[in-house]
């Protein structure tokens, strides 16, 4: 039987959406696991490297990788990105990941796109800006009354991530690199640029962890999260549009959010629910979906 694209484009929606929910959920675990960022960046792009750079010199297609546009990319996304959020998540539960991280990035992929092209913000952005900045008082509000320090260091790093990815994201967007050439061009000079900086001058506690959990982490951050996920994403656009496509998918984070309070013994008080909503319809916009029944 042979499905249509429509529902191949939810299929890949799904593979999808269980890989960036797994990144919240096992990089958190990394954590409880005493895996380092800097070991998890290393073994991250490492496995990506030893993967895609024998099928690009098979296939005699490196040319794409000696412009700027990959390095400035793989910088952006994938050292600047990988260093912050995998720090981040030592400091922060899952909860905080899918607020400060996962529904701020339509909006500061929104910013970026300002300041650096002059993209204007139309009518849904201002209404996202709006809820969000909303939501975190609320959240904050309803935080400080059980600490005086509501917000931690996790939630910054959190918060820059956010920036860098949304950053990346619009030079992406303006770049000429084809999906496959970008997926290759972060993991490969990632690699190249991170790996002899990791062991010449960063410590390394690769002892402290369990071999068995390496090899999970290493798995799969480096091939599920690296290779698979970015293609089934860009599938997905390819057959259910980018609305669409990322609307569900934005949905796995704070899906994630939500198992982690089970799966990882972390809390949910009322004032991250607060956020998690606030920030979900934020980041989802369902008043577009609405309008979009309505045509």
């Amino acid at each position: 039987m042979i499905l249509s694209n429509r529902a191949q484009g939810y299929i890949f929606v799904i593979i999808t959406m269980c890989i960036w929910g797994g990144f919240t959920l096992l990089s958190r675990l990394s954590a409880k696991w005493h895996i380092a960022a800097w070991d998890l960046t290393a073994l991250r792009f490492a496995l990506a490297f030893l993967i895609l750079m024998p099928i690009l010199i098979y296939r005699k297609d490196t040319s794409f990788l000696w412009k700027k546009e990959p390095l400035i990319l793989a910088l952006l996304g994938g050292v600047a990105y990988c260093m912050t959020v995998y720090s981040a998540f030592y400091y922060a539960p899952a909860a905080h990941a899918a607020i400060f991280l996962n529904g701020c990035i339509p909006l500061c992929t929104a910013i970026s796109a300002y300041l650096l092209f002059r993209f204007p913000f139309d009518r849904n952005t201002w209404l996202s800006l709006i809820i969000m900045i909303f939501s975190l008082l609320v959240m904050g509000y309803l935080l400080a009354q059980q600490s005086h320090h509501p917000f931690g260091l996790g939630d910054g790093l959190f918060l820059l991530s956010a920036m860098i990815w949304g950053t990346f994201t619009v030079l992406l967007k303006q770049s000429s690199l084809s999906a496959w050439q970008a997926m290759c061009s972060v993991a490969i000079w990632s690699a190249i640029v991170y790996i002899p900086i990791y062991i010449l001058f960063l410590p390394k506690h690769l002892d402290d962890a369990q071999w068995q959990h390496l090899a999970i982490q290493t798995l799969f951050h480096g091939v599920l999260v690296v290779i698979v996920a970015t293609l089934t994403y860009v599938e997905a656009i390819k057959r259910l549009g980018a609305f669409k496509t990322g609307s569900i998918i934005t949905l796995a984070p704070f899906i994630a959010a939500v198992l982690a309070a089970p799966l990882l013994n972390e809390p949910l008080n009322i004032a991250i629910v607060c956020g998690l909503i606030g920030m979900g319809i934020g980041a989802l916009q369902p008043w577009r979906w609405f309008a979009a029944l309505k045509q």
